[in-house]
């Protein structure tokens, strides 16, 4: 990757679909099957797309049952974009953890 001063950074901030999650496992898919991995290839070396996945993530919600540090994306945010500073794009995917049963939350509230 060159890692020029015209490189533009993108983070992509999400759950485990940023992660790589493969279903039904704990282990992930390699770099370049990841959809991070493949938006790298497609924007070429003057961008770096920094990866920024954790399964388990959720927009708002803290989950009583996961002691883990970092499963509230909205708490966790502005720290990760302080540590990747400067950014030249954010990318947000989160909400699907949220549909779980144990959240009883609607669309709009996800949204």
């Amino acid at each position: 990757m060159n890692l020029n001063s015209n490189t533009k950074k993108i983070i992509c901030y999400g759950d485990s679909n940023t992660w790589g999650c493969i279903p039904d496992s704990v282990e992930r898919y390699s770099v370049g099957v990841r959809w991070t991995g493949l938006l790298q290839k497609m924007l070429g070396e003057d961008y770096e797309v920094i990866e920024e996945g954790l399964n388990g993530r959720t927009t708002v919600l803290d989950d009583p049952q996961v002691e883990r540090i970092g499963k509230n994306g909205k708490t966790y945010l502005l720290p990760c974009l302080e540590s990747q500073n400067p950014l030249d794009m954010v990318v947000v995917m989160l909400g699907t953890n949220d549909t779980k049963a144990k959240f009883n939350r609607t669309p709009q509230q996800i949204a």
